[in-house]
């Protein structure tokens, strides 16, 4: 689909994550008390996120390879700690070892 699955890398990633902080509007925007039903309008929307997650992964295409951008499709819109943790484990590690190419004696 020549897209990233990455909030905010590339020119086209996903501008619909299942994340409720990110599909409401910031406190600044909406500083009424917003109950938990009160979200329901957001999160039926097809409006792009007003706060975008960025650096988020989220679940990406399914066996079809299809990703429609689609906040009610958890599966494929929502990022998971199980889907970011691994990405954040290897960049730290290439953090604490900039030459992994290079033998500690």
């Amino acid at each position: 689909m020549k897209m990233s699955y990455m909030v905010g890398y590339g020119d086209r990633y996903p501008q619909r994550i299942h994340h409720r902080g990110s599909s409401l509007p910031s406190i600044k925007d909406h500083p009424e008390r917003m109950a938990c039903k009160d979200g329901t309008p957001y999160y039926d929307s097809s409006s792009p996120n007003p706060n975008p997650l960025v650096g988020a992964i989220v679940g990406g295409p399914g066996e079809d390879d299809a990703y429609g951008d689609d906040r009610a499709d958890y599966r494929k819109s929502e990022p998971t700690t199980y889907i970011n943790a691994p990405l954040v484990g290897v960049l730290a590690y290439f953090v604490g070892n900039p030459n992994p190419g290079h033998i500690r004696h």
